[in-house]
């Protein structure tokens, strides 16, 4: 299966949101910080200087990921990455992750960073895999869930 790898389009935005909120509810919840972004990426990712990226299969949207500015101009939040549930062995995040870290070469970004949490396993498996480091998560981290926040410096 050819995966692409395809840049926002406001027809996209329902996608998104459902593809992120399966993932959430399945593993979390949905906090209100999470429905407020989900609902209106436009405005809250892409009209403030983020990306975000779909993965398509035969035309049909399969993941997506987002790229979120910071308080440093030069290394984005790696965040909203969801893959449908029936193809997640498929290797569509390591796609979408490598995706990520090329276009943040290319724009001459400095890193990116994450949150998360280590009951993930898998998904910090392959965040350690493509070269993120653990540093401490600050005391009011945006997210209630996350318990580990990673870097990857270029």
């Amino acid at each position: 299966m050819q995966v692409k790898i395809v840049p926002f389009k406001l027809e996209f935005a329902k996608d998104f949101y459902e593809l992120n909120i399966e993932w959430l509810q399945n593993y979390f919840y949905v906090e209100p910080f999470d429905e407020e972004v989900l609902s209106k990426p436009q405005h809250y990712i892409i009209d403030k200087g983020g990306y975000i990226f779909f993965a398509l299969i035969n035309n049909k949207i399969v993941g997506t990921v987002a790229l979120m500015p910071t308080t440093n101009k030069f290394v984005f939040e790696l965040t909203k990455m969801a893959v449908s549930p029936n193809l997640r062995d498929l290797k569509i995040g390591q796609k979408l992750m490598h995706h990520c870290i090329n276009f943040s070469k290319k724009q001459e970004f400095e890193g990116l960073m994450l949150y998360s949490n280590t009951k993930l396993e898998n998904a910090i498996y392959i965040y350690k895999k493509f070269g993120f480091i653990e540093i401490p998560v600050e005391l009011h981290s945006p997210y209630k869930r996350s318990n580990i926040k990673m870097v990857l410096l270029f």
